[in-house]
């Protein structure tokens, strides 16, 4: 005899130490987490990360996490694989929603889950397309320098102008973590170009590359994957042509898509700079 949803069935936040179970159940969905993603998480908003226990396993996960009073981003949503279909996800969806409060939230959406954000009130954005493979390599005009050479806080200024939110914390535990290799390019005086590579279960990612312009990304981009060996994954938001370009210019080929959508209004983004996207669990 079945369950209900309601048997046996609870949500609760996950502590820290629980998040890596999370990154484990999207890595077998085939999405690529980087290896040092739970701890770089986890300073954002601890009690975003919800688990739902099934006669005391974990059933099923998702993460919303806040950065402000205004915006908020899901990720991490799946529910175990051999308990779908019992009305598990719509009990976490709702306690995810509900720590998200009345903020507008942001996720990036797998091709078959698109139909029922739509229904939750979730508009499309931009579809984000992810390319991968072994990178040609060539050589890039201009150099680089080590992002950690970059002044933090004019680091952070830029990624404002890309991401819905204030994100700090995250941006400081992203580009410090351990095997996060990050690089700039620096133009009269001027930060135009940066970006973070870091490992992966297979292959590396990376994310974000922000740039002004192609020369500028094909720099970063050049310098972020010389010295590795392996498949490179980069997440493409759809409207930047010109990311695209460079991704297939260097031997890189379309392996995943999703979609970008929001709940509600965000403050304007320079999307036309984003070249690769940080994370999308946490946007």
């Amino acid at each position: 005899m079945g369950h209900r949803a309601g048997e046996d069935f609870h949500v609760r936040t996950m502590r820290a130490d629980e998040i890596g179970v999370a990154i484990d159940w999207a890595a077998a969905e085939g999405w690529k987490p980087g290896l040092g993603d739970a701890q770089c998480f986890a300073v954002v908003d601890p009690g975003g990360f919800l688990v739902g226990e099934f006669e005391g396993k974990p059933a099923a996960t998702i993460s919303t996490v806040v950065y402000d009073d205004h915006f908020a981003f899901l990720g991490f949503y799946i529910v175990r694989p051999d308990l779908r279909g019992r009305g598990f996800g719509m009990r976490i969806w709702q306690a995810g929603m509900a720590h998200a409060g009345g903020r507008s939230v942001g996720l990036d959406g797998v091709v078959a889950q698109q139909a029922n954000y739509r229904k939750s009130g979730f508009a499309l954005a931009y579809n984000n397309i992810r390319y991968g493979g072994v990178p040609a390599l060539t050589g890039a005009a201009d150099t680089t320098v080590a992002l950690r050479d970059v002044p933090f806080d004019v680091l952070n200024a830029d990624d404002a102008r890309i991401f819905p939110a204030p994100r700090r914390a995250f941006l400081a535990a992203w580009v410090g973590a351990p095997g996060h290799r990050g690089r700039a390019l620096i133009r009269d005086g001027e930060l135009v170009a940066w970006g973070v590579i870091r490992p992966c279960r297979i292959g590396r990612r990376i994310g974000p590359l922000i740039a002004d312009d192609r020369r500028a990304a094909e720099a970063v981009f050049s310098a972020l994957v010389a010295g590795g060996e392996g498949d490179v994954f980069i997440d493409v938001p759809e409207p930047n042509r010109a990311a695209a370009e460079l991704a297939t210019a260097h031997g890189l080929a379309p392996v995943f898509e999703t979609a970008r959508m929001y709940s509600g209004p965000i403050r304007p983004l320079a999307v036309e700079r984003v070249f690769g996207v940080t994370s999308l669990e946490l946007g």
